[in-house]
């Protein structure tokens, strides 16, 4: 007999059962459509791509089958035909190539033929021509970040190396392949622990699970979490293969932070940790990245490499339990030692060149998203050069900070030194590497950007405005066996005194143009100055595209006036480039998601100097490499044909080139207090490592000699006289000049006719002020102390015109400021 209680119980049963599956239900087709949704809009955030310059491959060149092989499979290409990128096939004696509708090119499939190591033919596959260059597809560098500074490189499920999915499954989901999405005895043996502790602490998430957690909810510990965890991972096993979630698993999970970045996926991971490609993660390297799953700054391998080490090698062990690997692979593989990206340089993401391309992005195309939508944008970075400058800084800051260490004995809380340098391609303004400070993630100052007193490094400019005279004729035709007096001067301008100081003090007396260059004496470089006049310096300062705030004062001449080591290095250009400005730049082209080009860059030049008056002035700065206070980078063993100008205000500065590259390094203080090394002991020793490494690239090894254009003539002169040297002469040089310039008396010192000064000797007093014609309007800029053998700036305050009365010094104080 059917009892009323009974009736009773089966109705509120039935009704929890109905309320229960609506519930179920409903929060059922919520997460549904919260999946469908998600996936049909592309799991991952939509983000612009940026790329290096792609590699030419060139007749004659030296390199093997299997470097051409590697760097296409860093562009993304393989041996399978489907792959949108591109694909390759390898025959005994050549590599086909066969760009995909993604590549940078127009799909211009070719073969590049081997022997011995070196490229003996090109051919086009469009139409079977011979080829004497073929450029290979550029490198991917970065995805351009989100607000959140989240930064994923996302990779394929088949192009994931079967050794990384074997740790990830060891370390987190071993069933991962089996189960339908969670695993029913891990989540029973973790709500026993759970409960028993009374509290969330047990884990038992899937992979299916972690990837519903990261794409769909946040990281609460919750049972209200955790069902709709469970929820959204049955839907994901429903609608996607077992490939495809862990696919978007590999991409999607959290690694950690690099630097100021959110490391999100494998494909990122591998490069911020480990500077490679995610396709060539060995067994060890694996196994370090599936370890920091469980916890990404706990297992980080740069602060805690015992932890992480030690996590790897539980990952190991999984590994050979399951099968993956043989007990002798297991034993290497622990033995391997941590193998990291160099920790203080993000190199292979180049952050400050991406924050360059990123900023003219947002200034230049205002109506496009580059966050939110999809655009490839190519660049004109050099990816082995910027590893070279990334090395090279690391390498040269360890002996500018064992300097410096000496210092902090007496101030401990004197900062670490600062760090710029910007390569180009002379010819065209190429930026080929740059590096904005010393370490990203500390500070995301470019100061490739900042402007600073380049000191010295500005003083080529003085006497290039000064050899132009040549081309004027005249009486006081300046060359470079021109004589002036280096001894104290007090130069009035303007109504006030400006009494410059050379370095310790020492003057020379009668110098030549070239020898005030190469010891870099800045009196005399103030006197060229005024004889050519400042307003010429500061004219052709702006021609060559420098601060159009440069004033016409003498502090012109000793480099007092700020620029940016960005702007001295377009500046250079003209003296690496026969006297032809080259506007740098840093994006080539742009193409939105369908592959149509909406920006091209066209090269700006325009001439600045003449030929002959520009191969005068590299002669004189190849001089300071090879007697002055550029001597340094050939005792440091760069031996190639260069020419350069080391530079010291309140920071050091390098600037110099070859006939390929050329290269701007600063070093100093961010709040701009005196760094006390010139730069031929700060600035220099990166340069010269920098284009060490440089040479040792094929593109940038064949360096020619800096030849001399028509009109130019070679004279022997006596350097002490400025004269045509005789017989008598104990000393002589050969010396350049533009032709019918050159000198034709005979040296007054040994046997010949009279000799002549230069007739612009600076009288003491207000009769020397700079002619009306070129008057300055404001006071020259403070300055360090001229420094002339170390490259000075512009002598200190109190000798700038119109300046206040320095505090008198102490003796001890007068007695370190000559060592300045």
């Amino acid at each position: 007999m059917w009892h009323p209680l009974g009736g009773v119980l089966a109705g509120l049963i039935l009704a929890v059962v109905v309320v229960g599956l609506a519930i179920f239900g409903y929060y059922y087709l919520k997460f549904s459509r919260l999946v469908d949704y998600k996936l049909r809009a592309g799991p991952f955030p939509s983000t612009s791509m940026i790329f290096a310059a792609p590699q030419a491959v060139t007749l004659g060149d030296v390199m093997s089958p299997e470097e051409v092989i590697e760097q296409l499979r860093r562009s993304g290409y393989s041996e399978s035909r489907s792959n949108r990128m591109g694909w390759y096939h390898v025959r005994p004696d050549a590599v086909e190539i066969f760009p995909g509708p993604d590549s940078y090119f127009d799909q211009e499939p070719g073969v590049i033929k081997f022997s011995d190591n070196r490229v003996v033919e090109i051919i086009s596959l469009r139409d079977n021509s011979q080829r004497t260059q073929y450029l290979l597809e550029p490198q991917l560098i970065t995805n351009l970040f989100d607000r959140n500074r989240e930064k994923r490189r996302l990779v394929r499920f088949a192009d994931i190396p079967k050794v990384l999915v074997d740790a990830i499954v060891s370390a987190e989901d071993k069933r991962f392949f089996q189960h339908a999405g969670f695993d029913p005895l891990r989540v029973l043996k973790a709500a026993y622990v759970d409960l028993k502790e009374r509290r969330i602490q047990e884990g038992a998430s899937t992979l299916s699970m972690q990837l519903a957690r990261s794409f769909f909810l946040d990281y609460r510990r919750t049972w209200r979490r955790k069902a709709a965890e469970v929820l959204i991972t049955l839907e994901l096993e429903r609608r996607l293969s077992k490939e495809q979630i862990f696919e978007y698993y590999v991409n999607q999970i959290p690694l950690g932070r690099r630097g100021s970045f959110n490391i999100h996926g494998f494909g990122e991971a591998a490069q911020a940790y480990l500077g490679k490609d995610v396709r060539e993660l060995n067994l060890p390297e694996a196994a370090l990245l599936a370890g920091m799953v469980r916890g990404p700054s706990f297992y980080n391998p740069y602060r805690h490499p015992e932890r992480a080490r030690a996590r790897r090698n539980v990952v190991l062990g999984l590994m050979r339990e399951n099968g993956y690997i043989s007990e002798e692979q297991y034993r290497q593989a622990i033995e391997a030692p941590l193998t990291l990206a160099p920790p203080g340089m993000e190199s292979t993401d180049a952050p400050y060149f991406v924050d360059l391309v990123n900023d003219e992005l947002n200034n230049r195309f205002q109506e496009h998203d580059f966050q939110a939508q999809v655009y490839r944008i190519y660049t004109t970075l050099d990816m082995n050069l910027q590893r070279a400058a990334a090395e090279a800084i690391r390498v040269g800051l360890q002996e500018v900070d064992e300097r410096i260490s000496r210092r902090r004995r007496r101030d401990p809380q004197l900062p670490d030194p600062q760090v710029a340098l910007v390569a180009l391609d002379p010819h065209t303004g190429a930026v080929k590497a740059l590096i904005g400070g010393r370490n990203y993630g500390v500070s995301q100052l470019n100061r490739v950007l900042a402007r600073r007193q380049p000191g010295s490094a500005f003083k080529p400019f003085v006497y290039a405005a000064a050899l132009e005279t040549a081309l004027g004729g005249g009486p006081n035709i300046i060359t470079p066996a021109s004589m002036f007096v280096d001894e104290p001067t007090t130069f009035w301008f303007d109504g006030k005194p400006y009494t410059p100081s050379n370095f310790k003090g020492e003057f020379y007396g009668r110098v030549t143009l070239r020898e005030a260059i190469a010891r870099s004496l800045n009196v005399a470089t103030v006197k060229v100055a005024q004889a050519v006049g400042y307003e010429a310096v500061a004219e052709l300062a702006r021609r060559c595209g420098m601060n159009l705030q440069i004033q016409a004062t003498p502090a012109i001449a000793l480099g007092a006036y700020e620029v940016t080591p960005l702007e001295i290095a377009g500046a250079y250009t003209v003296f690496a480039n026969q006297g032809v400005y080259s506007k740098p730049h840093w994006i080539t082209m742009v193409r939105d998601r369908l592959g149509n080009v909406i920006y091209t860059h066209q090269i700006e030049q325009r001439p600045v100097l003449d030929p002959r008056v520009n191969y005068l002035m590299v002669n004189l700065m190849e001089e300071v490499l090879r007697s002055g206070t550029g001597a340094g980078v050939r005792a440091r063993g760069f031996l190639l044909p260069a020419a350069g100008k080391t530079g010291t205000s309140h920071d050091g500065w390098f600037a110099g080139f070859t006939t390929r590259l050329l290269c701007v390094v600063w070093v100093g203080f961010d709040d701009n207090r005196e760094l006390n090394l010139e730069g031929a002991h700060s600035a220099l020793p990166i340069w010269a490592e920098f284009m060490k490494r440089a040479a040792e690239l094929r593109e940038y090894r064949n360096v020619r000699e800096f030849e001399p254009p028509d009109g130019v003539v070679t004279v022997e002169i006596d350097p002490t006289s400025g004269q045509l040297a005789t017989p008598a002469c104990p000393v002589s040089r050969a010396e350049v000049f533009v032709s019918g310039t050159e000198p034709v008396e005979t040296c007054r010192l040994h046997g010949g006719g009279p000799m002549r000064v230069a007739s612009w000797e600076t009288p003491a007093g207000p009769a020397a002020e700079q002619p009306a014609s070129n008057p300055a309007r404001r006071r020259p800029a403070p300055a360090a102390k001229a420094r002339p053998g170390a490259d000075s700036a512009p002598g200190s305050a109190s000798n700038q015109p119109g300046s206040q009365s320095p505090e008198k010094k102490s003796f001890f104080r007068r007695l370190l400021s000559v060592f300045k």
